[in-house]
């Protein structure tokens, strides 16, 4: 069974995404492992919120969160033949984990911010995905 590393980014923190990929592409070359890049947009579908949306919106958004993910691919690791792409909505810590099992990923990769004063604790979303994830979870401090 060859390795398979599965990196979760927020691509409204581009430069911070570009770290995510650069480190953990280093730790899929190392291992011969598959790559896939993934993010995960909120859900606000069916909320009070989602109803001053036009119809389509999410899927446009989607789409548009896609192309980001390979064009982010194609920058950060141009010789890499082959990254998969997903984009996922819904709960972020949720919809990586679930994404992990889909793809049969044996490695989650999650960024962390450091904290400041009013948070001395892992993000939320990573202290879930460390807690709940079936498989090994590297939290890289950004």
């Amino acid at each position: 069974m060859s390795a398979h590393y599965l990196v979760a980014v927020d691509l409204t923190h581009m430069d911070n995404a570009r770290t995510l990929l650069r480190e953990t592409g280093r730790l899929a070359e190392r291992d011969g492992a598959v790559l896939s890049l993934m993010t995960v947009l909120p859900d606000y579908g069916m909320s009070f919120v989602g109803s001053f949306f036009k119809e389509g919106t999410l899927k446009e958004a989607e789409h548009s969160a896609l192309a980001a993910l390979h064009g982010l691919a194609e920058e950060v690791l141009p010789d890499r033949e082959q990254v998969q792409c997903i984009v996922e909505v819904g709960t972020a810590y949720e919809e990586v984990i679930e994404a992990s099992r889909k793809v049969d990923a044996d490695h989650i990769v999650v960024g962390a911010h450091k904290p400041d004063l009013a948070e001395r604790i892992l993000g939320p979303n990573a202290g879930r995905i460390v807690r709940y994830a079936p498989v090994t979870v590297t939290v890289l401090r950004i």
